[in-house]
């Protein structure tokens, strides 16, 4: 049994029973990988199933008893339903807690608790002006690349008087199942939250040629843009190479390359990728207006 249907939960779930195991999977909320894109997250869900795992989400009042034989009996409500079973191992998946105690940072007068590590500010320096912190210890983003360039902020700005922000970062994260689900900024609803309006772009993979002729149509590429612009505020691919494609993304987000730029570079035929360049495409096919669209007219009679 794995308790939490996070991108850790999700990943090792389906592992373990593509190695044969019987799996369940138990979530508090309702389906999988909560904080993703809805659509994205479903097609995870129905991948999980597909592999042998059992999902019980909107899971409540779990109980774990160990049992004489080795076993633990496991009893919780699901949608309403009771249910009892007993498991060989139990994996708990719902999250990490930094190993903030016993450093004695009291003494060095830097600030913490135990829920969310080491307090910093935007230049990931701590209370204690001469000491700074990143990764795990700091940061809601817990991924091996977000402490890489968090470190590097940490360098630049304590060794070389730099004025590097944690905020400045386009961080990009990726659920290692099989489709891959990448995400990076914001997706619909946190961007309802935030009141940003956006319009959405969205390319299934059963309409990539590539996709179709690997047999992994399944899956898609959404961007989203700053309403009335071509400002890519954030993205979700689904797809087996997810985690790979979504660097371009990241890169233009980074650097301020807007979707309409990505859709006027060639991308190599036949790839997946090319799902990224159709995005573009399809922001350009915005701009053609009605009103565009009588001048084009007439501008082509003229010049018959």
């Amino acid at each position: 049994m794995v308790i939490g249907a996070g991108p850790i939960g999700c990943e090792l779930s389906q592992c373990f029973a593509r190695f044969g195991s019987q799996v369940w999977l138990i979530e508090a909320e309702h389906g999988v990988l909560p904080r993703e894109d809805r659509d994205g997250a479903e097609i995870v869900r129905a991948a999980l199933e597909r592999d042998g795992v059992k999902i019980l989400c909107c899971g409540k009042q779990l109980q774990l008893q160990p049992r004489s034989d080795g076993q633990t009996h496991v009893s919780l409500e699901s949608h309403d339903q009771h249910r009892e079973i007993n498991v060989d191992a139990v994996l708990v998946a719902v999250g990490r807690a930094p190993n903030v105690e016993g450093l004695n940072l009291e003494a060095a007068k830097v600030d913490y608790d135990i829920r969310n590590g080491v307090a910093v500010n935007d230049r990931l320096q701590t209370t204690n002006p001469s000491i700074y912190a990143a990764g795990d210890v700091c940061s809601r983003f817990k991924f091996t690349h977000a402490a890489d360039f968090m470190a590097r902020i940490v360098i630049q700005n304590s060794l070389f008087l730099g004025r590097k922000k944690l905020s400045a970062l386009t961080i990009p994260w990726c659920t290692y199942t099989s489709p891959e689900l990448a995400h990076v900024g914001l997706n619909e609803r946190s961007a309802q939250q935030e009141g940003i309006a956006i319009d959405t772009f969205t390319q299934s993979f059963a309409e990539v040629d590539r996709a179709i002729l690997d047999g992994e149509t399944e899956g898609f590429a959404r961007i989203h843009v700053r309403r009335g612009t071509h400002t890519i505020v954030g993205a979700t691919i689904v797809a087996t190479n997810a985690g790979d494609m979504m660097g371009e993304i990241s890169l233009a987000m980074t650097h301020g390359i807007g979707l309409g730029k990505i859709g006027a570079a060639i991308h190599p035929y036949p790839t997946q990728a090319e799902a990224i360049r159709k995005l573009g495409d399809a922001w350009s096919r915005t701009r053609l207006t009605p009103t565009v669209q009588k001048w084009l007219r007439r501008w082509l009679e003229w010049t018959r």
